[in-house]
């Protein structure tokens, strides 16, 4: 049980509104929020007076890479990061070593997470082209969703085969099924083709035209249509093109959708301009592509075609990452700095902060309809951030908490910090410093 705490004062960002409140937490959640809380039993008091109390974020696209790619990052390493970033609960996904395809391995993730992850956590089960049994005992009240790669990924985990698309998106539901959307075909004739061009030195400029517009449209409107066709509740992640946008509706309340769609922090705010100057650095799949595709995807998001903003953070080692562009991994390290990004579009004017709690926390408890989390509300377990607006950070590799020790916003100045993070009650992190000794939960769905 987490200890009782009195928030003092802080400016409440939560359902569209702000209001200046104190919260009492105790027994690990939000017992009482009220405009003034007496404190009649000694109970700890922090003054939050000036600065923002967000529900902590959701992040529903994570790559901690464990087991097997440990050499990159751990669930423990990179739920350190997520809490400094205020990111209080993550879902992880399936390519990793060996890939989550059987039930017993989803359940190792969960083991090691219960032992080391300082954030909530929660973890996609993998489908194949050959474990469609193993996918079907799948617990829709205690694991996130099913995911398909509809696109190269690592192992055996590229779903391409028709019969077996048809079989999962006609079995699975009412289970989630999340997809990352591009068009194998064509991103290997696209890869030959600048291959024969420019051999083995391909420049990074050319890695959108790779994997292309073309690519992801076809990959997730043939998600759609199957998800159309049999009824399945289908949630497509990292939307990177204008183009796919018309694949979403905003004409009905998030809750009643059946299709939904994520957009990623790096879509938002790299464009392929930045490819000359960061290089490998943003080379992601799908691909940052040009600032027209970054513009709509905003819009979408401020508009409600797009649901959640999540990060895919995929951390490699910076060895992997200075190799040439066509030996060079894609992914990238985001949670301790998604929410400082978004929170610097807020202060751009060209978003609400209200609005980034809506995608970032509020959103995903919706659409994963996960219990008594992301919001900030009596009775709800006291997954909470602390901004102060009047700080800055400025991100360098001394003060990044990724095992992997790079960020591809180096150099960037943020005008907030994250403060303060409480994990089921549980201060995690604090004016700079992650606070050890205490373990998220597994999250639990009302389905």
């Amino acid at each position: 049980m987490s200890k009782s705490i009195i928030l003092k004062g802080g400016t409440i960002v939560n359902e569209g509104k702000q209001f200046v409140a104190d919260i009492l937490i105790s027994n690990n959640r939000i017992q009482k929020i009220y405009p003034s809380i007496s404190n009649e039993s000694n109970i700890e008091e922090i003054n939050v007076e000036g600065k923002y109390i967000l529900p902590g974020c959701i992040d529903d696209q994570v790559h901690f890479r464990e087991p097997g790619l440990i050499h990159k990052a751990t669930i423990r390493s990179e739920s350190r990061a997520a809490v400094a970033g205020g990111i209080t609960s993550f879902m992880e996904m399936p390519n990793t070593v060996p890939n989550t395809l059987t039930q017993s391995l989803l359940e190792d993730k969960y083991q090691i997470a219960a032992n080391s992850s300082l954030a909530n956590y929660s973890f996609f089960m993998g489908a194949s082209n050959d474990n469609i049994d193993e996918v079907l005992k799948t617990d829709r009240r205690t694991v996130c969703g099913v995911k398909i790669f509809m696109g190269s990924s690592t192992g055996n985990m590229l779903v391409d085969n028709e019969e077996t698309l048809t079989n999962l998106f006609s079995k699975v539901p009412p289970t989630l099924i999340a997809t990352h959307c591009e068009d194998e075909a064509t991103v290997r004739r696209n890869l030959e083709e600048y291959k024969a061009k420019y051999g083995e030195d391909i420049p990074v400029e050319c890695h959108p035209l790779i994997r292309s517009a073309e690519a992801c449209y076809l990959s997730s409107s043939m998600a759609v249509g199957l998800a159309k066709k049999y009824n399945t509740r289908l949630h497509i992640l990292h939307i990177s093109t204008a183009k796919e946008l018309a694949l979403f509706d905003n004409s009905i309340p998030l809750e009643n959708k059946m299709i939904t769609a994520e957009a990623c922090v790096h879509h938002l705010w790299f464009s392929s301009e930045d490819y000359k100057t960061k290089g490998n650095w943003i080379k992601w799949n799908p691909a940052v592509k040009e600032a027209s595709d970054r513009d709509a995807i905003f819009q979408a998001v401020l508009d409600d075609r797009i649901d959640v903003i999540a990060t895919d953070h995929a951390p490699h080692t910076i060895e992997e990452k200075t190799q040439s562009y066509s030996k060079a991994p894609s992914g990238g390290p985001l949670v301790q700095h998604a929410l400082l990004a978004m929170l610097q579009k807020v202060k751009e004017g060209k978003i609400t902060i209200e609005k980034v709690v809506e995608k970032m926390a509020h959103n995903p408890a919706i659409l994963f309809q996960i219990e008594d989390r992301g919001y900030v509300k009596e009775g709800f377990f006291a997954d909470l951030v602390i901004v102060d607006p009047k700080q800055t950070v400025t991100v360098s590799r001394d003060n990044v908490l990724y095992q992997c020790g790079w960020s591809p916003f180096e150099g960037v100045r943020f005008d907030h910090a994250i403060d303060k993070t409480f994990v089921n009650g549980n201060l995690v992190y604090s004016d700079g410093k992650v606070i050890e000794g205490t373990v998220g939960d597994r999250l639990l769905f009302n389905r």
